[in-house]
């Protein structure tokens, strides 16, 4: 079994579903000894997987509830959705890159997560035919607030991301959207690859 310094995690389900999802099936074939490794790793196409004890914190970030519906902008090879699916009840999560995206799909299907949903789409767009959500996680940072995701998030919900430019440590960032006013709460510090897409101002 493997072993990961949840200390700050308090969420037991949370905790519970970390222990359940072997990483080694989200990492390619020649990094699977480092699976178990508390870090990152990359996954191909200059994108990585985030180290489970940081994607433990930030879905506890998110409040999962079984009956809530999440928003997961960065799919990558599928361990954070995984991580969701088994805490919320519906996942919805978006990948720029085509060919992640379609590994992500089949792999989280085999593994028989049937309430994650994957789209290939500029995340920045979110998903509206799904919206409105209850929590929205962001796995890029982010150069600027993503206010265009907002209308996307329910009254009372709220959204978890990492905000600053590439190439040093990004603020992990809650905003919580009640009554039509936002409040902005600082989480610590955090290191992940960009977004790209239209927020960058190009596109895939």
């Amino acid at each position: 079994m493997w072993s990961y310094d949840l200390s700050g995690v308090e969420d037991q389900r949370v905790i519970d579903a970390v222990n359940r999802v072997d990483r080694a099936h989200f990492v390619p074939e020649e990094l699977k000894g480092s699976a178990y490794y508390d870090g990152p790793l990359p996954i191909g196409s200059h994108q990585t997987i985030s180290q489970p004890s940081l994607v433990a914190m930030m879905t506890q970030y998110t409040l999962p509830r079984s009956e809530a519906k999440i928003l997961e902008i960065g799919t990558g090879s599928g361990y954070q959705a995984a991580i969701l699916g088994e805490v919320f009840g519906e996942v919805y999560t978006t990948e720029i890159i085509q060919d992640l995206a379609e590994e992500a799909s089949e792999r989280l299907e085999r593994l028989g997560y049937d309430n994650v949903h994957v789209k290939h789409s500029d995340g920045y767009d979110g998903w509206i035919d799904e919206a409105p959500f209850d929590a929205i996680l962001i796995t890029a940072s982010a150069p600027e607030f993503p206010d265009e995701l907002l209308d996307q998030l329910k009254d009372g919900g709220r959204m978890v991301y990492p905000l600053g430019k590439q190439g040093g440590v990004q603020e992990l960032v809650i905003t919580i959207k009640k009554d039509g006013k936002l409040k902005h709460f600082t989480a610590g510090y955090v290191r992940f690859v960009p977004m790209t897409g239209r927020i960058m101002g190009h596109t895939p």
